[in-house]
């Protein structure tokens, strides 16, 4: 490439669509151009590239705008018979080259990152011979050696090795679970028995996990078939048991790749037929199809999207054109770049092992959190604990909240109730957070109990700010042991963790408080140590993203500036992650504040904008990013400057974020953490111990913190942790919603 000439990306998805594709082209061209490359959209996948010409033409900032909430590609897809062959190929190249093109974003499944990295292989020999050919010149070749390539994988089934999520696995994963929460109320309303299939040819992560968050009762995966010939029998006695216990109605998922351990097929119409002949049960078919591919990506595929086109960019721009290609994955939180073709083989190598019938294998392919989930289920699904499971001198274990409510609260509370009684051991529940426990409002809970929470949002428990003090504490410690309490999981926020931590820091006084404490995070802040997030934060985060739509949507006919206020207290992570899922001009949070100059430098660009014809901007803002410059004062100042050029409005969520059914991530989330916290008290009552501990995940990996630590990694002042991973974002939040000012001059 000559001196000067600038870097031409090219852009494509191809392969089956998946929401969150549009997030991760814009975060592409929006971040090249920011640094000084020029874009170009491949339109059709690989089809486009071999037609060329208006299939391939350039991008600015304004071709992306509008289209981060858009369901499928704007770009488009297709498959193309052409790229397969060598001329194909060829004409793709002499065609990328009339651009000037040698680096390529490709958006796909596994088979779409293979071709572009046969693609890229093949580059070299196909440049020589266009030149042979006289298509191309000598120099065009030598300025364009290699064809620098990074992937990102857009699949619903969540299917690709290298990254923990897939773009749009998680938006399929709402449709599939709204769908189950609508199924089952029609079908307790009946009785009924439903069976509903989902994608997922060689991959059940969508099945097992909607299975999971939508509390259904048995579940057919590719990776794991039925463990007997005879699955029919297994899977009606155990039905069978479930309405006897109590259930008013039967879900049964069933991936589209289910079969027998034989390779047989186990197909929705088959099991319908079995349970109607054995069981006589009315039973009805869904097959979910591609609604699971349509509608609004989440708001976890639009800021994942973002933050992975962003990074595909950047290693395009740091790494030499013949380096290996990597795909830009994520591992829980932390956008991680894994080598392209290493990926692609550990993903053929779950459906070799499926096809040679090694399920034990292809279950280790899929990961420890993929068995831990599959374990977990099929203890959730039992009608009643086992009875030889039952111990002789049964531990107590007492459920509680604090803090403010969260969905995902109830999913918790049933998780944690069945996993206790499954290990023969009992449930004590606290109704009204520490004032239930100060006042002895404790009652045992069993199976049937918590049947249909886990989809419920709010906490059936009660919850409220309480923190126990002074003579409280003795009433506390005489409940505890009139109780025969063994161990405490609270399951709640700031408050939740404080008082746990007095209780822990007391036991000198109250020997009645040397029991195994443990806090599990649950608050739609995401302000709590130890723990990157929070159960109810996806839910809220859902919750601030669909509100954005509307009132984007409001303000098609007219030139406005919308203020939004969320919630967090004195956190902000739902004003940036809210305001990266939205494409938001400007956050305002409280860990940076405002001041005057800040909002007047925002309003002068706003006005420089709206002059050259913008017709919307965004603005998010904490409910505590400045206690003088509040919502209604900052719409006022913008109304009063921007005089006729565009109007104001504002618009305050307020509790809204905190209702709803948790979210499909929540649900799981929760299921997950519960899991954890069940065996560390059961692990220290058994053995003696009385730790206390706060648990979530960070980086990637599960973490107990003792609850010493509590006041280390606190900022007491502003009650939030004093290392927030996603301030990181910041930046790139900036780079993606302002453009340049020479974009259009």
């Amino acid at each position: 490439m000559s001196a000067g000439q600038k870097i031409r990306i090219g852009v494509m998805t191809s392969g089956g669509d998946a929401q969150g594709m549009n997030a991760a082209v814009r975060a592409v061209v929006r971040t090249a151009i920011t640094r000084g490359c020029e874009v170009y959209a491949i339109r059709e996948g690989y089809e486009g590239m071999v037609r060329g010409g208006d299939y391939i033409h350039p991008m600015d900032w304004y071709s992306v705008g509008g289209i981060l909430h858009q369901g499928g590609t704007v770009i488009g897809t297709a498959r193309s018979a052409a790229f397969r062959t060598r001329e194909g190929r060829r004409t793709a190249a002499a065609n990328l080259l009339a651009h000037g093109i040698d680096r390529l974003v490709v958006i796909g499944g596994d088979g779409s990152l293979t071709g572009a990295n046969a693609f890229r292989q093949e580059w070299p020999e196909l440049l020589r011979e266009l030149v042979e050919e006289g298509r191309i010149s000598p120099e065009v070749a030598a300025r364009h050696p290699h064809l620098g390539l990074v992937g990102m994988v857009g699949s619903i089934d969540n299917d690709f090795a290298g990254t923990d999520m897939t773009i749009g696995a998680d938006s399929a994963l709402h449709r599939i679970t709204e769908a189950l929460d609508a199924i089952a109320s029609t079908a307790a309303s009946h009785q009924r028995t439903f069976v509903v299939e989902v994608m997922g040819r060689n991959c059940g992560y969508l099945a097992l996990m909607g299975a999971i968050s939508g509390s259904a009762d048995w579940v057919f995966i590719p990776e794991r078939p039925p463990a007997t010939d005879d699955w029919q029998t297994e899977m009606c006695d155990a039905l069978r048991a479930g309405r006897q216990s109590g259930r008013r109605d039967t879900m049964v998922i069933v991936a589209e790749g289910a079969h027998d351990r034989q390779g047989n097929p186990i197909t929705a119409e088959q099991v319908r037929q079995v349970l109607e002949e054995r069981l006589g049960e009315d039973t009805r078919v869904t097959i979910l199809g591609h609604v699971q591919r349509g509608g609004a990506p989440s708001a976890f595929d639009r800021w994942m999207s973002t933050l992975l086109g962003y990074t595909a960019v950047e290693e395009l721009l740091k790494s030499p054109p013949d380096r290996e290609p990597q795909v830009i994955g994520i591992r829980e939180n932390r956008i991680t770049p894994v080598p392209l073709m290493k990926s692609v083989a550990e993903t053929h190598a779950v459906a070799e092992a499926i096809a040679a019938h090694d399920y034990e294998r292809a279950m280790q392919l899929r990961g420890r959190s993929f068995i831990e989930a599959y374990n977990t289920l099929q203890t959730l699904i039992q009608s009643q604990p086992p009875t030889s499971g039952a111990n002789a001198r049964p531990l107590r274990f007492a459920i509680i909240h604090a803090g403010g409510p969260a969905p995902g609260m109830n999913t918790a509370v049933r998780a944690a109730v069945r996993l206790i009684l499954h290990q023969g051991h009992k449930t004590l529940g606290v109704r009204n957070g520490f004032h239930g426990l100060i006042d002895g409002d404790i009652f045992e809970m069993d199976w049937m109990s918590v049947s249909g929470w886990a989809t419920m949002g709010g906490a059936e428990l009660g919850t409220n700010r309480k923190v126990p003090q002074g003579s409280e504490l003795y009433k506390v410690a005489r409940n505890i042991e009139e109780h025969q309490i063994n161990g405490i999981l609270m399951i709640g926020g700031w408050a939740g963790y404080q008082a746990l931590h007095k209780l822990f820091t007391e036991r000198h006084i109250f020997p009645a408080f040397n029991i195994p404490l443990i806090c599990m995070p649950a608050t739609i802040n995401n302000n709590l140590p130890g723990s990157e997030l929070s159960i109810g934060a996806d839910t809220a985060l859902n919750n601030i993203v669909e509100a954005v739509d509307r009132i984007k949507q409001s303000a098609v006919a007219a030139r406005r500036c919308f203020v939004v206020e969320v919630m967090g207290r004195d956190c902000g992570y739902l004003a940036l992650m809210g305001g990266l899922a939205s494409g938001a001009e400007q956050v305002y949070l409280p860990e940076v504040g405002i001041k005057l100059r800040d909002l007047q430098a925002d309003l002068d660009e706003m006005i420089y904008w709206f002059k050259r014809g913008k017709r919307l901007a965004l603005v998010i803002r904490n409910e505590r990013a400045n206690p003088v410059y509040t919502t209604p004062f900052i719409c006022n100042l913008f109304e009063e400057e921007g005089g006729n050029l565009f109007e104001v409005r504002q618009s305050i969520l307020g509790h809204l974020q905190q209702g709803g059914s948790p979210s499909p991530f929540d649900r799981i989330h929760a299921t997950r953490l519960a899991v954890k916290c069940v065996e560390f008290l059961i692990e220290n009552a058994r053995s003696g111990r009385a730790d206390g501990a706060f648990i979530g995940y960070t980086g990637g990996k599960l973490h107990l913190a003792s609850l010493d630590e509590f006041p280390r990694m606190i900022d007491p002042q502003y009650s939030r942790p004093r290392v927030q991973w996603w301030m990181d974002l910041r930046n790139i939040a900036d780079v993606l919603n302002q453009p340049p000012k020479d974009g259009r001059e």
